[in-house]
C-alpha cells in the first residue's frame, strides 16, 4: 500500500537530511506524494527554522525538484506554521498549523525543547501549577483557528515528555478540559487532524499524537484525519503507517479525502 507524507522536515530548518535526498528515499519506497514542511520563521527563536532568506531558496528548489522529478513523485511546498508565526502563505501548497510555544509575562517557552524546561516554566509563570500550564498551551494551540492552515500538527505536543504521565495525569479534568476546548474550536475549521508517527521513532512515546482519547473526542465531533511522520530524516518517512492506520481504523476514524 503506498503512502502520503506530508509533514517533512530538511537541513533547511531542523531536519538531518536533504530535500533531494528525501524525494530519493520517498522513491526508493515507492511513495507518490510527499510534502515538505519547513519551519516558519518565528523572531525571538532563530535556531529551528527557516530565515526569510532560507525560506526563499528553500521555496526555489522544491520548484526544481518538481520539476526534476515531475514523471515520478508528487512533492509539495508546504510550511509548518507556528502559531507565534506571521509570515507570507502565498508561496506554499499548504500550511500546517502548530504551536511550539507558550507566552507568558513576555516570555516565548519552548514547550517541545524538554520536561525540565516546561516543570521551571510551570515554577516561574504559573506558580507552580503544571495545569495552567497545559491549558496556555491549548489556548495557544486555539489561535490556530484564526490562521489559513490546512492540517492541525502534532495536536497534543505538550505531551511530548509525559509517557506515563510523569509530569501530569492526561485523565485530570483540568488537563481534559482544556484540550477538548481547543479542538472544539478548530473542529469548525473543517480541516484534517494529522495522526503523528514521528515522537514514536524519536523514543519520546509509544503511540503517536493525538492521545486515544483525543482521537475519538475529534471522531465523535466530525473530524479528520491524515497520518504524517514528522520526518526529520529520510528514513524516517511514513513511519509505521501500516500500524496506525490499522489502530486508526479500529477507533472507526474519519480519514480526510
Amino acid at each position: 500500500m503506498l503512502f502520503q507524507d506530508l509533514h517533512i522536515h530538511s537541513t533547511y530548518c531542523d531536519g538531518k537530511s536533504t530535500l533531494e535526498e528525501t524525494v530519493k528515499t520517498a522513491l526508493s519506497r515507492g511513495i507518490k506524494r510527499i510534502g515538505f514542511s519547513g519551519h516558519s520563521y518565528t523572531p525571538f527563536d532563530k535556531g529551528y527554522c527557516m530565515s526569510p532568506e532560507d525560506t526563499a531558496s528553500y521555496v526555489g528548489e522544491i520548484k526544481l525538484l518538481k520539476e526534476k522529478y515531475a514523471d515520478d513523485i508528487e512533492i509539495l511546498c508546504g510550511i509548518e506554521l507556528d502559531a507565534f508565526s506571521d509570515i507570507d502563505l502565498s508561496p506554499f501548497d499548504y500550511a500546517i498549523g502548530s504551536a511550539h510555544y507558550i507566552k507568558r509575562d513576555g516570555e516565548y517557552i519552548p514547550v517541545d525543547l524538554s520536561a525540565d524546561t516546561l516543570i521551571k516554566a510551570a515554577h516561574k509563570h504559573f506558580n507552580g501549577d503544571i495545569y495552567g500550564l497545559t491549558q496556555a498551551y491549548y489556548e495557544t494551540l486555539s489561535l490556530l483557528a484564526e490562521k489559513d492552515i490546512d492540517i492541525i500538527g502534532h495536536f497534543d505536543l505538550i505531551t511530548k515528555f509525559n509517557e506515563g504521565f510523569v509530569m501530569f495525569n492526561e485523565t485530570d479534568p483540568r488537563y481534559t478540559s482544556a484540550a477538548i476546548d481547543a479542538l472544539e474550536r478548530l473542529i469548525p475549521k473543517n480541516i484534517p487532524f494529522e495522526i503523528n508517527t514521528g515522537v514514536i521513532v524519536r523514543g519520546y512515546k509509544r503511540s503517536p499524537y493525538p492521545a486515544p482519547f483525543l482521537v475519538d473526542e475529534i471522531t465523535a465531533r466530525g473530524g479528520t484525519f491524515l497520518l504524517n511522520s514528522d520526518s526529520h530524516r529520510s528514513d524516517m518517512l511514513c513511519f509505521e503507517f501500516e500500524k496506525w492506520r490499522s489502530w486508526a481504523d479500529e477507533r472507526k476514524v474519519k480519514w480526510h479525502k
